[in-house]
């Protein structure tokens, strides 16, 4: 039914608290179509008996990439069960609009697509990133070329071509932070990107502090239960428009069951993030005070990622954790630990790794729903298992860095 093609704003005029938006935004329709739960549309393509009004669709579409009016045509150029899921999350970034994607990768792809297209193939980039980001834009697979900086030097970092500066923050895998505002200050009229996905709307929101771009892996925490893949990108209209245009050309479009699994992750969100946060922040003060960990890192924003170096084996707390699953990925409802210098960063280069703080004794945990109690027994476990045959002495001091001993052996 036509009511289904366009998700317009809810009727209240004052704003709506982050935890009911997560709830309602993109469902507010529902009610008046007599449906509880959002429908799954999961046609590829729709029937027209007017050929001449699709051709006069398909064109206007063509020429500003603005959403379509009326009924779907085709599922790569619009669905309306995703529809719902990017209305409700440019909801809770407070952005005009949002596009989804197959995966994060793709987003940020399109993104780097839609920039270049404009003649503006220059990035300027503030590491650590996800080593996935980090890859695509230093190994130019785009055409794209990028500057690595410090937040500092952004501003003498950008270039006439310069069509965006990338940070993420917290950042992956060492939750280091950024000025959000005091970046945004510095890109002047070049559009900044943060990479939201380990802080959600839920602790912060890019948009109100100068972003122009919101990215989320919603793979991660917008799903939040490890079984959906999805990429989205927070946005004003017109880069919004820009971006269907690409994700149309080059097909990297979200399926609608996997919009359906993200609009109803949104819902939890919140609950699950601060509850997962509190347990976060929790093993954090504890990982602190031992004395088998060299060094914690925890974001000031909070959230419900954990990052530590160990003084001992960082494969041996990977093997022998029982309750905690050894895993990529995160932001699921259940723990994952994984080492990010042999996963999720093995693919930047060894030098620009360790200069961004990834080194070979760091562990990333995202830390899950389940008891902390547990949780924590669990870690002790495998934290003695990786400090065999580490001699005394470093048992008994912390502040031995873990890169001035030497490599662990795998096991």
């Amino acid at each position: 039914m036509d009511t289904e093609t366009s998700m317009a704003p809810p009727t209240a005029t004052r704003s709506r608290a982050l935890a009911t938006e997560a709830v309602h935004a993109g469902r507010d329709d529902l009610a008046a179509l007599g449906l509880h739960a959002p429908p799954i549309d999961l046609s590829t393509t729709y029937p027209s008996y007017d050929a001449r009004g699709e051709a006069e669709r398909i064109d206007t579409f063509a020429a500003t990439g603005a959403k379509l009016e009326g009924p779907p045509v085709y599922a790569r150029l619009d669905n309306p069960t995703t529809a719902r899921f990017e209305t409700a999350l440019a909801r809770l970034e407070g952005a005009e609009s949002a596009v989804a994607f197959a995966s994060g990768m793709a987003a940020l792809t399109a993104v780097l697509l839609a920039r270049a297209s404009a003649g503006l193939r220059h990035v300027v980039a503030v590491r650590p990133l996800y080593g996935c980001s980090d890859h695509l834009l230093g190994a130019g697979l785009l055409g794209t070329e990028v500057t690595w900086t410090d937040p500092a030097g952004i501003a003498d970092a950008i270039r006439p071509d310069t069509g965006l500066v990338m940070v993420e923050t917290p950042a992956n895998p060492t939750l280091a932070e950024v000025d959000i505002r005091a970046i945004a200050h510095s890109c002047g009229s070049v559009p900044l990107l943060v990479d939201n996905t380990f802080a959600t709307p839920v602790l912060q929101r890019p948009v109100e502090d100068g972003a122009r771009i919101v990215l989320h892996s919603a793979t991660k925490y917008l799903g939040g239960h490890g079984d959906v893949m999805g990429g989205v990108v927070a946005c004003d209209e017109e880069l919004a428009a820009g971006l269907r245009q690409i994700r149309f050309a080059t097909g990297g479009v979200l399926h609608p069951m996997a919009g359906y699994l993200l609009l109803r992750g949104l819902a939890t969100l919140p609950v699950r993030v601060r509850a997962a946060s509190a347990s976060a922040a929790e093993l954090a003060r504890r990982l602190t005070a031992d004395p088998r960990i060299a060094r914690v890192h925890y974001p000031k924003v909070g959230g419900a990622m954990v990052s530590f170096e160990v003084h001992g084996d960082p494969h041996r707390v990977i093997s022998a954790v029982r309750l905690i699953t050894p895993a990529v990925s995160l932001g699921s409802v259940d723990t994952l630990i994984q080492h990010p210098a042999s996963i999720s960063h093995r693919i930047v280069d060894e030098g620009d790794r360790r200069a961004a703080g990834v080194g070979n004794r760091l562990l990333r945990m995202s830390v899950g729903l389940e008891d902390v109690e547990d949780l924590w027994a669990d870690l002790r476990q495998a934290l003695d298992s990786s400090a065999d045959g580490v001699p005394q002495e470093v048992h008994d001091r912390g502040d031995v860095h873990p890169d001035a001993l030497p490599e662990p052996v795998a096991g």
